[in-house]
């Protein structure tokens, strides 16, 4: 499977994509919505791990732009703050192949979303 990570916090980007690398997926990362729409466009994933609150572009105006290209594109959304962005992220579960895990997970719990949405692609 092919991941694109997709997080402001360069160091965060650097441990996902060694613990998602682990688990055989190929994996690209980006630090802000504007750069991970470019690298959406390279890479063409099956997967796209952002976070939501990121500058130039946040998790949902990537993910709705990357839909105008791929409208059922898997993406797995990263927060810190669920409760500030639940409604947002019900919605999208209920219209997209969506999902959240919030901030900071295990390895654990990455690895079964990874396996969890592997079969969605």
């Amino acid at each position: 499977m092919k991941v694109l990570v997709v997080d402001d916090n360069k160091i965060m980007t650097s441990i996902l994509r060694m613990m998602i690398e682990k688990k055989n997926h190929q994996v690209i990362t980006a630090n802000d919505g504007e750069d991970g729409y470019a690298a959406y466009l390279q890479f063409r994933p099956d997967m796209v791990l952002t976070d939501i609150q990121m500058p130039r572009k946040n998790g949902f105006e990537l993910v709705t732009k990357i839909r105008k290209h791929n409208p059922s594109v898997m993406a797995v959304y990263m927060t810190g703050d669920p409760g500030r962005f639940l409604s947002r992220l019900k919605e999208e579960q209920y219209n997209h192949q969506v999902d959240y895990i919030c901030k900071p997970f295990s390895a654990a719990e990455l690895s079964l979303m990874l396996s969890k949405h592997q079969h969605w692609t």
